[in-house]
């Protein structure tokens, strides 16, 4: 039964008037609900308290009903109340609503307030954040109402309770963390090694010269240690670790993040469970026995109980621990067959396959241009390429008129993998540095060449011992191109987890995050921009620091570079530049387009999938966001005047990313409207489209593993070596002895399954959980007008796919390419789980 008390409101008392609302709280996953000793309290917005000079306080008033409801596009569990306010006629109009929580102990998830106003005028209370008990806090909870002010353009009523709510926010950067403290501090990646435990000892990234880093959140307890500032946790798989209660996942996320997670670490990360436990780690016998075992088995049984007693230490509450238990049971573990190989099961094993998911697979961001040739390192050492070992198969052209009718391209991986590679074979794995040449045909579809595999010689210095390989179809040759491919795409695979996904798009994005919750007031135009692309960031970096990026952790399990990941990821960003991640200026960089004369860019491969779809998308992120900023900055003084912003700008360029403060190609002036507008689209940019392209084809592609393998346990063979008998005897066997184990292989899938995941909370570009996120009729119309133009994208995706003139968007495997597909009419998750297609707004897994 729903909690009932007194519905019927008191009369108003003389010279009064009521104001009646809607409180709907969340409560859904076990969450605690508010009682009668929840009051609400409003601020005016036009009359002031010159005691406080504030806007004039209302009277408490309390929760009054209790009933069951259903809410926003996912029909979320709620619980919905009712309020009546008594102000005095001289109120004005509110402004800022508070909030108490007079519950002993339980926080609750607050999801809106809307009061009805007289003459027919409403009022609506944005909140979507948890609510901890006043005797936690001794503090209530203010939150505004969803009309955005520029901070010269606030009410007078209302300019200290905006100050004051971002001075708390900032915090003093003193104390211990506490669950119901809402501050935003900034810290170094101090929590990912163990400096009590030898082998796991890892540098502080962040801070210094030589391991420069973006910043993330101060989540946890600090303490020193030998090795300076450490932060402690409290278990091995920590999901209780403080985070901003603002930046919590809901409790339908909560819940599904959990139950996949749980899902992962069950099987896969504590020794307990039942695969590790026998030992069955040992190589792939066939293809066969691979497909067999890991995508046509039965169901996996439920989760062991001595696996389950660990996961009480680690969750939020034992309410949560029943909930995820009971979901966990009902939904056994069973891998899908991948994309790759759903329709053919041969056709990754082509190079038309391998050439074509470098513009369209899950890391179509690091292909370049040959500009220079032979290549040339940064250090000025050329590569061991010569023009004779490809100009037979350019179609009669030379090495330089390719390069001059831009037919030749790389995939380079050599020269930020040369410095750590002798570290990483020490760690047991065969890695080479790779350097693969693609040449363009008439059809727009590439065509590999060569593939050069290098090591440090075995003198020291910076002498290499580099390998040739080209292309081949039969004997002993197309057996060494096989894996020479394979080392090429364990590179890619490594840079693709490390650098792609999770430097370029999580990494960089948590500062930014940082900075506009202490810079910019709720109220701020910029800041209700930006919300719903910076949700659930903080909660899943938070959660890929403890389980993947640790020491120990998974990426460090299944990854080659192992315990040189994050070091080596350190060193890529030292070179990160804010203002070449636009799509057009990326591009550009790579040199796969060019600026064409009316300020757009022209592709020099005309049939790329994820940069003629990526166009797309940035056209329309750029529209929206340029008639956004257009309406509140009517000139570029405005956005020098905007005191928030330019604190902001400041925060994010010279402490959130301060390591990059001193190169001043890094950052835009923010002193014109339209550098404010190319800020902020390239930032919308990255948290969406750039994490989508690079995030949810991870299971389609890498969800079978010789496709996309993680590390190699052996070198490619020498000739007349033992090791070259065995590959000419049985080339399967030698290719899967060479591939990740069956138990790296598992543990890469389970991790991999997780992130390719679209949940059933997800909101995609374009939309937002509800209509009332501002009141401004304008910006609405504009929203409208984007959201138009991402189904005009979606329409020419859907063209694309179907002309079969452009044969990358399916290649041999016929997956389509659907990665940048918005998919705007995905509302309230009913189209979940792995699909291979949608834009979420958000870097949110």
């Amino acid at each position: 039964m729903p909690f009932c008390w007194d519905r019927c409101p008191a009369p108003a008392p003389e010279n009064h008037i009521a104001i009646n609302g809607t409180v709907v709280v969340s409560c859904h996953f076990g969450l605690s609900v508010p009682g009668k000793t929840t009051t609400l309290r409003l601020y005016s917005s036009t009359q002031i308290d010159h005691n406080t000079g504030k806007g004039r306080l209302s009277v408490e008033a309390p929760l009054r009903g209790g009933k069951k409801t259903k809410h926003g596009p996912g029909k979320t569990s709620t619980m919905t109340y009712q309020v009546t306010l008594f102000v005095d006629i001289e109120f004005g109009t509110p402004g800022a609503i508070v909030v108490k929580n007079g519950l002993k102990n339980d926080q609750f998830f607050l999801r809106y307030v809307h009061l009805e106003l007289a003459e027919d005028r409403s009022i609506h209370f944005e909140c979507n954040s948890w609510v901890y008990p006043y005797k936690k806090t001794n503090s209530d909870r203010v939150f505004f109402i969803n009309t955005s002010y520029l901070p010269d353009k606030t009410p007078e009523a209302l300019q200290l309770l905006r100050e004051e709510e971002l001075r708390s926010l900032r915090g003093n950067g003193r104390g211990e963390r506490k669950d119901w403290e809402r501050i935003y501090d900034y810290d170094y990646y101090n929590d990912l090694g163990n400096p009590d435990k030898e082998d796991h000892i890892r540098p502080v990234l962040g801070g210094t010269a030589t391991y420069p880093y973006p910043r993330r959140c101060r989540t946890g307890r600090a303490l020193f240690k030998k090795d300076g500032m450490t932060e402690t946790r409290k278990h091995m798989i920590n999901l209780d670790f403080y985070i901003p209660p603002d930046e919590r996942f809901n409790p339908t996320k909560l819940a599904e993040v959990l139950t996949l997670a749980v899902q992962a670490v069950t099987h896969f990360v504590i020794p307990e469970s039942r695969a590790l436990s026998q030992g069955n780690i040992n190589s792939f016998k066939s293809f066969d026995q691979l497909r067999r075992d890991m995508y046509s088995k039965p169901q996996q049984p439920v989760v062991e109980g001595v696996v389950m007693d660990k996961l009480k230490t680690s969750v939020p509450s034992h309410k949560t621990y029943k909930q995820v238990s009971k979901m966990v049971k009902e939904t056994p573990v069973k891998f899908p067959i991948p994309q790759v190989i759903e329709d053919d099961q041969e056709a990754w094993r082509t190079d038309e396959e391998f050439a074509r998911e470098m513009l369209a697979g899950l890391n179509p961001v690091v292909i370049k241009r040959l500009d220079v040739f032979p290549p040339v390192s940064s250090g000025g050492k050329k590569s061991s390429i010569t023009a004779a070992h490809i100009e037979g198969q350019l179609e009669g052209r030379t090495v330089e008129k390719a390069i001059e009718q831009n037919r030749l391209f790389i995939l380079d991986h050599h020269d930020y993998l040369m410095p750590y590679l002798r570290r990483i074979n020490m760690l047991g794995v065969c890695i080479y540095a790779s350097r693969t040449l693609l040449f363009l045909k008439d059809d727009s579809t590439l065509k590999p060449v060569l593939i050069e595999l290098s090591l440090p010689s075995d003198g020291g210095g910076d002498d290499e011992i580099s390998r040739i390989f080209l292309p081949a179809s039969d004997g002993i040759d197309a057996h060494l191109w096989q894996l020479a491919k394979a080392h090429v795409s364990v590179n890619d695979s490594g840079y693709h987890q490390l650098i792609s996904h999770w430097l370029f798009t999580h990494a960089t994005v948590e500062p930014f995050i940082i900075a506009t919750k202490r810079q910019l007031s709720a109220m701020h135009p910029v800041n209700k921009l930006l919300e719903p692309h910076f949700k659930d960031n903080m909660q899943i970096n938070t959660l890929a620091r403890s389980i993947l990026l640790s020491a120990g952790g998974i990426l460090e399990r299944t990854m080659y570079p192992g315990k040189y990941a994050m070091e080596m990821s350190s060193a890529i960003y030292s070179e990160w530049r804010f203002t070449e991640q636009s799509l057009p200026n990326e591009l550009i960089k790579r040199g796969v387009a060019s600026k064409d004369p009316s300020g757009g860019v022209t592709l020099h491969i005309e049939d790329y999938p994820y940069a003629v779809d990526g166009l797309d998308v940035w056209r329309a992120i750029e529209g929206w966001v340029q008639s956004y900023c257009a309406h509140f900055y009517h000139s570029d003084t405005a956005v020098v005047g905007d005191k928030e912003l330019q604190a902001w700008w400041d925060d994010v360029r010279l402490v959130g990313h301060g390591d990059r403060q001193h190169d001043p190609a890094c950052w835009l002036k923010l002193d014109t409207v339209a550098h404010l507008a190319e800020t902020l689209s390239t930032l919308i940019w990255i948290a969406s489209a750039l994490h989508a392209a690079v995030n949810f084809g991870q299971y389609g592609y890498a969800g079978f593993m010789p496709n996309r393998p993680t590390r190699c346990r052996r070198f490619v063979p020498l000739p007349g070596s033992p090791e070259m008998v065995q590959l000419e005897t049985d080339p399967e066997k030698f290719f899967l002895e060479m591939v990740p184990n069956r138990f790296t292989t598992t543990l890469g899938l389970a991790l991999i399954e997780v992130l390719s995941n679209h949940t059933s909370d997800e909101l995609y570009l374009g939309q937002r959980a509800t209509s009332s996120w501002t009141d401004d009729g304008e910006v609405l119309q504009l929203l409208d007008r984007f959201r138009e133009e991402l189904r005009r994208v979606e329409k020419r995706v859907a063209e694309r796919n179907r002309d079969p003139r452009l044969k990358n968007r399916r290649g041999p495997a016929k997956v389509p390419y659907m990665l940048l597909f918005p998919d705007v009419g995905n509302i309230g998750g009913k189209e979940k789980g792995i699909t291979g297609k949608g834009i979420p707004n958000s870097v949110s897994i």
